[in-house]
């Protein structure tokens, strides 16, 4: 589900900001049940969201504990995970945490998931949604 929010002074209707994204995890996040957790969601940053990931103790201790209080922070779903805290986006395949961290950076500083492509064989150029859908489905 993509959430989105109407720009103020707009009256509601002509103007949308997108505030959620769905992906798929490339490999899933496995939990101590052993079940399987590869769609989830993400929603924009706050300034709120980097300012308190910052103060956390093993932030100070580690800076590249940062984008693991972040995600935590900004991912809304995953799977039937409730909640997901920074034990599950630290317990995540290295593969997937680079996904978020690379959708985080994209949804937040770029403002969207597409990526502009070109096919080596035949030079077509199109746009693919880097938070895309899992292998074979549409």
């Amino acid at each position: 589900m993509t959430t989105a929010a109407a720009l103020p002074g707009t009256g509601g209707s002509d103007a949308v900001i997108r505030t959620e994204y769905p992906f798929v995890l490339p490999r899933g996040y496995v939990d101590e049940q052993g079940a399987l957790h590869r769609t989830g969601a993400m929603r924009l940053a706050t300034a709120k969201d980097e300012l308190s990931a910052q103060q956390q103790p093993k932030v100070q201790q580690n800076s590249a504990y940062l984008s693991v209080y972040l995600l935590a922070s900004t991912v809304t779903s995953l799977g039937s995970v409730s909640p997901v805290d920074p034990f599950v986006i630290e317990n995540l395949f290295a593969s997937d945490m680079a996904f978020l961290q690379d959708l985080y950076r994209r949804i937040n500083q770029a403002g969207n998931t597409e990526v502009d492509v070109r096919c080596p064989s035949c030079s077509h150029e199109f746009v693919i949604d880097v938070a895309g859908d899992a292998p074979g489905e549409s």
